[in-house]
């Protein structure tokens, strides 16, 4: 009997730990900040769909449809996107802030880009929201009233439990090249890395301090030219540090995020960092990003 256990505990350590499961999800598609000289839109967009081609990495594209308006020509992004296998939601048409002032006026700016969204996805299921900033509001009335609103049309919220402020690097990425600095281009990408690295471990340090496990993880992406040039190395990063890509449907299955898969109230925004500090807890910070803006100024 002994022996028997003994094996069967064997057998157990022996087996591989589970991978790290995240799901890659790019918001304000089809257009995000600024781009160097020469490069365009669509670019970004095939250069970012092939590296998650090359990783066999689903991914979800959060749509502001104003940018269709803004830049005539950017709806190719979308195109690509489609044509390349992945879905598409719904991010609100102008990228509106939420507060408790503009509570009507977001209700209609996310029924305004839904046409869009419908016309690209037909019947394949684009009713997941994400809220432009990860703003839910200030008061647990306008978080409640919008919860309310997205859960009546049957959407389901696009948490997120994974981000290393990737948006704060494609300006000054743009600046640097257009100014030819090499050097300042090699740093960012030195210090993008890092900070990818560094807020896995943080949120895995999180998520087994609450839970005693990796939940799945939700990253919050951007389809912006820095994030095109450095794609293929932060996928390669992740997949050394022991990832496996899913899709958000399959990430926010896990329990962590029933709240927002049933639209419950909640009284703030589903992070582990809102988390820890409701159990007293207070998260590690997250790297400084404030310099970014004077790079190559």
């Amino acid at each position: 009997m002994r022996l028997a256990l003994a094996v069967a505990l064997a057998a157990l350590f022996a087996l591989p730990a589970r991978a790290q499961e995240v799901a890659l999800t790019f918001d304000d598609l089809p257009a995000h900040s600024a781009l160097p000289k020469g490069e365009t839109r669509a670019g970004v967009a095939r250069a970012i769909l092939k590296a998650l081609r090359e990783a066999k990495a689903p991914a979800f594209g959060f749509v502001n449809g104003v940018q269709t308006e803004r830049e005539p020509g950017s709806d190719r992004v979308l195109s690509l996107w489609r044509r390349a296998g992945h879905p598409l939601g719904n991010h609100t048409w102008s990228h509106l802030r939420l507060t408790a002032d503009s509570a009507a006026v977001f209700e209609v700016d996310i029924v305004r880009n839904e046409p869009l969204l419908e016309a690209r996805m037909g019947r394949a299921d684009w009713r997941w929201f994400r809220y432009p900033y990860l703003a839910e509001g200030e008061t647990p009335e306008v978080r409640a009233r919008t919860r309310a609103f997205l859960k009546a049309r049957g959407y389901r919220i696009a948490s997120v439990t994974l981000d290393f402020a990737d948006w704060a690097y494609n300006e000054p990425y743009a600046r640097c090249r257009d100014k030819g600095d090499a050097a300042a281009v090699a740093a960012l990408e030195a210090r993008y890395l890092a900070s990818a690295a560094e807020s896995l471990e943080r949120a895995r340090a999180l998520s087994h301090r609450l839970h005693g496990r990796d939940i799945p993880y939700v990253l919050l992406m951007h389809l912006g030219a820095f994030d095109a040039r450095m794609a293929p190395r932060l996928l390669a990063l992740y997949r050394s540090k022991g990832v496996r890509f899913v899709s958000l449907a399959e990430a926010e299955a896990d329990p962590f995020y029933r709240s927002d898969v049933e639209i419950a109230p909640t009284a703030e925004p589903l992070t582990l960092e809102a988390e820890a500090r409701g159990r007293g807890i207070e998260p590690a910070p997250a790297p400084a990003i404030a310099d970014l803006a004077e790079l190559c100024r």
